[in-house]
């Protein structure tokens, strides 16, 4: 049995609850089902890119739903008629697989090729929520903190 027991963390933390709670869940829903298989690959900084492979799927039979930090991947294949299988081996049922996204990431684009669906995501922070850099008695405007500039004027 895999439970995850946040207790010893709850009593020490502030605020955590709602990460806690997705851990928890995600724990719950991840157990039992593994189909179809995937993965998440970081490309850079703020992107990112899920990988399913759904084999046999039409993209009329995808349905992609992303709504606020959560992203919903169903697919619905329809039955086989007039056909009599002696053996059946290739999955096909449908499924449904969650994932919960950070604030700020929306999906950039999905893609079907090869029997692998593809998906996008990039992390977008508004100006107003970046770290923005104070001079002290000054009444210069407040200025954007770029990291990146900074990183390759020391190189």
């Amino acid at each position: 049995m895999n439970r995850l027991d946040f207790t010893p963390y709850r009593r020490t933390t502030v605020g955590f609850d709602r990460l806690f709670d997705l851990l928890e869940r995600q724990a719950r829903i991840n157990a039992g089902d593994n189909y179809p298989p995937f993965n998440i690959e970081r490309q850079g900084e703020d992107s990112y890119r899920i990988t399913l492979a759904v084999a046999g799927f039409k993209p009329d039979e995808l349905d992609i739903t992303a709504q606020q930090n959560l992203l919903t991947i169903k697919g619905e294949k329809a039955e086989p008629e007039g056909r009599d299988f002696v053996h059946v081996g290739i999955a096909n049922r449908g499924f449904e697989r969650r994932f919960e996204l950070a604030d700020f990431v929306r999906v950039q684009k999905a893609d079907l090729a090869d029997g692998l669906l593809t998906i996008d995501l990039v992390r977008e922070v508004p100006e107003a929520m970046k770290p923005k850099k104070i001079l002290v008695g000054g009444a210069a405007p407040l200025a954007v903190v770029d990291n990146q500039a900074k990183e390759e004027k020391a190189a």
